[in-house]
């Protein structure tokens, strides 16, 4: 397995998230205080029987378990997995056959995933500590990769597209929800606010899906998330901007290629490891 130091940027993300964790807030879902389920990410029947605070802390932008189609006695590694959510919810649909890894890289993310795990009593997850660019992980170990909102924050996305090559099984997928744009963003410290926040790394649609294809991916498939955003803009958490009405928004929202105005939105993406590689 590859080795990496830790970079500035990898340094702020820490930093910033490792605040979140520590905290009761955080930056896309309602306070991790409140005692009803308020997650509007998922399904409510998906969440249903977990804690409200386990439920509700994300950092996510979407819901990459409906997405992975996840089957009993898969084995599911969540990159940047946070305070566990998403691995709570893989290991009741992979049951008690399958296996959950989550990876990340802030330590006080994986304590608190740790005290989560403890509380809702499953035996089939483990969280590691690693880097997305070396992950701490077997090749070709790995039936689905599942991550939410957290591709978006490496300064080295080939690196962490090659990692999941590796640690894939042939003919594995991948099921992520990510902040993407719909054409190149100008360059930004790496390692300031509006990275941290998801924005200013996010990658634009073409270039996610030719990263992907180069590190060897088949049957990429890269989508706005409308009904992620139009929650989102009806719930308040995203208001009007540039001048642009709610409506407008959406409208924008579905005619993304030819928008002329830039965007940094959740998508959905997923694609395949073939069996025979090139």
């Amino acid at each position: 397995m590859p080795t990496q130091a830790p970079t500035p940027t990898h340094k702020a993300v820490q930093e910033y998230y490792g605040q979140m964790a520590s905290g009761s807030s955080n930056c896309c879902g309602p306070s991790a205080n409140t005692d009803q389920i308020q997650n509007d990410l998922y399904p409510v029947d998906l969440l249903s029987g977990l804690p409200s605070d386990i439920a509700n802390f994300s950092a996510g932008s979407g819901d990459p378990i409906s997405l992975a189609n996840l089957k009993p006695g898969e084995t599911v590694l969540d990159l940047g997995s946070g305070a566990g959510l998403d691995c709570f919810l893989a290991a009741r649909q992979v049951g008690e056959n399958g296996h959950v890894i989550g990876v990340d890289m802030t330590p006080e993310m994986l304590e608190r995933a740790k005290a989560n795990a403890a509380r809702v009593s499953f035996k089939n997850i483990e969280f590691r500590q690693g880097f997305l660019e070396a992950l701490p992980v077997d090749d070709n170990s790995i039936d689905v990769i599942i991550s939410n909102c957290v591709i978006n924050l490496s300064p080295d996305k080939p690196g962490v597209f090659s990692e999941m090559v590796r640690t894939l099984k042939p003919g594995g997928r991948i099921a992520i929800s990510d902040m993407v744009t719909n054409r190149p963003l100008p360059e930004k410290a790496s390692n300031g606010e509006e990275w941290c926040n998801c924005t200013s790394g996010a990658l634009s649609d073409k270039s996610y899906a030719k990263d992907l294809s180069e590190a060897g991916f088949v049957d990429i498939r890269i989508e706005p998330n409308i009904e992620i955003v139009r929650k989102a803009i009806d719930s308040g958490r995203v208001g009007p901007q540039a001048g642009r009405s709610k409506e407008q928004l959406l409208e924008d929202l579905q005619k993304w290629d030819q928008c002329e105005r830039t965007m940094v939105v959740p998508h959905k993406i997923t694609a395949k490891k073939p069996f025979e590689r090139k």
